[in-house]
């Protein structure tokens, strides 16, 4: 893409300029930090772990099959992301934010399915639950683990991701490297001019409703979610660009985690750096988060998944679903998100009542980052409550599994309002 004034705004012009040459800037800055926290640990004694004591990628299961992986292969695979694939770093924060245990007796905690009433551990064991953390007014009233060590394992959250994208964008607009999410894409992306991408906005990415074809359908490995797999962060991009329209931009609903490694692109892009850094700049460090978490990257050095694979510890999902019901303040009272940002995210698409940007929506406000296999963080602003899940269900979505987290939701709901 040529700029001139007469052809393109600065903004355009930065963003074809940062596009091509961002990923060898991440590359230099990255090699620069690994040597310096290598020279780091040489004065304190500590060096890499050697490869003999790193298991197996295979060990874990394929890492071009995660999604038909076993479920032997998911409890080694689930919480050891950082074991099996290239990852980045979201270092913990200095000054993590206190979570305090004040416990209720879930004795009396139920839910009904199918008219049988159940109780916690129907819920844990039906929905293979392997940690449920539930705060109540900035308490953690309920918080269960199910193999030992895990309150400070890391586990992956899938598409729990898309809705930490969806932060990063409102801060990337809060610091104004982003106009508005009615900005086009391709502004951010030149490599898409030309391509069914010209007219979509930010807007309808995060919405899912480019109008763009996909197939999302994790049973069939054919389908273009499955066969983007292994592809490399450029190579990605113009696998989308040669997908074809089949509806008008923000006219119809199309769930397409291909699309929210475009808005990873589209991030990457406005704000300069990576999205690791730039959530540990915006949310973890400064709002608290107490353990490192880490991103999957697309290849060695590149890019991070815009729509998959963030792992971090379960309380620290839950610290992210209380910075969403903050509407991104922080405890000191500055703004990482524009006023009303959570209510525009959250408020219901033209093409979609149940989805906002990148945020699925349960009515009465309430709200939830999904993942497949289980993985969830839900927030409902109206009672100041946050439930995060670590979970791995035996297949990527399940309509019983569905049913059962649904009425969970409302149990919790119900056994949190007794005390009100």
């Amino acid at each position: 893409m040529f700029c001139s004034a007469a052809r393109c705004s600065h903004r355009e012009c930065r963003a074809a300029t940062v596009f091509f040459d961002l990923d060898r800037a991440i590359v230099r800055r990255h090699l620069q930090r690994a040597a310096a926290l290598a020279i780091g640990a040489s004065l304190h004694g500590c060096s890499s772990p050697s490869t003999d004591s790193v298991a197996s990628p295979l060990e874990f299961g394929h890492p071009d099959s995660v999604l038909f992986w076993t479920p032997e292969q998911q409890l080694a695979g689930f919480p050891n992301y950082d074991r099996i694939f290239d990852t980045r770093l979201v270092a913990a924060s200095r000054s993590p934010l206190p979570l305090e245990a004040r416990p209720k007796d879930s004795g009396n905690l139920t839910y009904s399915v199918d008219s049988t009433t159940l109780g916690l551990s129907d819920f844990l064991a039906h929905n293979h639950v392997h940690g449920l953390i539930v705060v109540h007014r900035g308490d953690v009233v309920l918080e269960e683990y199910v193999l030992p060590g895990a309150a400070e394992t890391t586990w992956v959250s899938y598409s729990v991701a898309k809705s930490v994208v969806s932060l990063l964008f409102g801060a990337a607009i809060q610091d104004g490297h982003i106009g508005s999410v009615d900005d086009p894409v391709v502004d951010y992306v030149p490599l898409l001019e030309g391509t069914a991408y010209e007219g979509v906005r930010i807007r309808d990415l995060l919405q899912m409703s480019s109008g763009v074809a996909w197939n999302e359908d994790y049973t069939d490995p054919t389908a273009d979610v499955s066969r983007e797999i292994g592809l490399s962060n450029v190579d990605r991009l113009r696998f989308l660009g040669a997908k074809s329209r089949v509806a008008p931009p923000g006219s119809r609903f199309n769930y397409n985690t291909g699309e929210t490694h475009l808005a990873g692109a589209v991030l990457r892009s406005a704000i300069g750096d990576d999205l690791a850094t730039y959530l540990h700049e915006k949310i973890w460090d400064p709002f608290g988060m107490e353990s490192d978490a880490n991103w999957r990257l697309v290849e060695p050095e590149g890019a991070e998944h815009g729509g998959c694979c963030l792992s971090a510890s379960l309380r620290d999902y839950a610290r992210l679903g209380l910075f969403a019901l903050s509407d991104g303040v922080l405890a000191g009272g500055e703004r990482v998100l524009p006023e009303g940002w959570m209510t525009q995210s959250t408020s219901p698409s033209a093409a979609n009542a149940q989805y906002g940007y990148l945020w699925w929506l349960r009515g009465s406000g309430r709200f939830s980052a999904l993942g497949i296999f289980g993985q969830m963080i839900h927030v409902d602003p109206a009672l100041e409550l946050v439930i995060a899940t670590h979970s791995a269900w035996p297949e990527p979505v399940g309509a019983s599994y569905a049913a059962h987290r649904s009425a969970f939701i409302q149990g919790v709901r119900a056994w949190v309002s007794r005390d009100d």
